[in-house]
């Protein structure tokens, strides 16, 4: 099918593409209703599924009931122990945040006609910045003793690793669309949101593996409930907590990695990046 065409290939394309978003939008109203109405998960978390499922549609709605919906009352905290699923969590927390910040600098590069290096730049640095700032720091603080300089100081790395990851998945899917089909360049065009879809998608799936290591060496929080960690995350006292199993993957205890094995990670997470860049540079035009 040739999408970049007009005529009667390039409106079956765009009828699709509208069909996508119906289901996008389906997906995140159940989402939307069951996280609200019938999860435990902290807010944030509520958010974060919410806001994915919205950028990808019926796939986040996938991986919501697969790692994240309660089966039956009161089984969430066990249904949700296992690495696999906390390390989903870490990644929908993550992505929810750079996501939506690269979402923001990419209609502001659209609206202002800046070059692919440009928009690619400005995606960077809004979508770290909102993750970290916003989704990380500010939501997490209660978690890390109430203070946002030290939630900011204590999740800024491992929200770094993961927005490389992050990126260079997204960055080479973006570049190398939009550098050979029309209007996917223009915020106003149902093409522009579909490839942000498959963009969000890509950057989920490829920083799945860091958020894995990251949750399995406590350099990341997974999920958790209020029964366990209270409204925002904060300590609830003992007689209302429910058990310490409650809150698995929560609590970031001191981390046992090294120095070694952090530089060893940032330098791969770097080295993706890099070759995200590479292939929109190679494959799409950054010029």
């Amino acid at each position: 099918m040739d999408v970049a065409g007009s005529g009667v290939s390039g409106n079956t394309a765009d009828a699709l593409m509208y069909f996508w978003f119906f289901l996008v939008v389906l997906s995140t109203a159940y989402v939307a209703y069951d996280a609200f109405t019938k999860n435990p998960e902290l807010t944030v978390m509520k958010w974060g599924w919410v806001l994915v499922t919205l950028y990808i549609g019926p796939v986040g709605a996938a991986l919501y009931v697969l790692s994240c919906k309660e089966p039956r009352p009161g089984t969430h905290e066990r249904f949700v122990a296992p690495l696999w699923k906390q390390a989903f969590g870490s990644t929908i927390h993550c992505v929810a945040g750079d996501a939506t910040g690269i979402m923001m600098a990419a209609v502001i590069a659209s609206m202002l006609g800046l070059p692919p290096w440009g928009d690619s730049v400005l995606e960077y640095v809004v979508g770290f910045g909102f993750g970290l700032l916003i989704f990380q720091a500010l939501f997490m603080r209660d978690m890390l003793g109430g203070s946002y300089l030290r939630a900011v100081r204590s999740t800024v790395f491992a929200e770094w690793l993961s927005m490389n990851c992050v990126m260079g998945a997204m960055v080479a899917v973006l570049v190398i669309i939009r550098s050979h089909v029309p209007g996917t360049d223009d915020a106003g065009s149902v093409r522009f949101w579909a490839t942000f879809s498959v963009a969000v998608l890509a950057g989920l799936a490829f920083a799945y593996p860091v958020n894995v290591w990251l949750v399995a060496n406590h350099l990341k929080h997974g999920m958790g409930t209020v029964r366990a960690l209270g409204e925002g995350g904060e300590a609830v006292p003992a007689a209302t907590a429910a058990p310490v199993s409650a809150g698995a993957g929560m609590d970031m205890p001191q981390s046992e990695v090294t120095g070694e094995q952090k530089a060893a990670m940032a330098t791969l997470t770097l080295v993706f990046l890099a070759s995200g860049v590479l292939l929109a540079g190679i494959f799409g035009d950054l010029g």
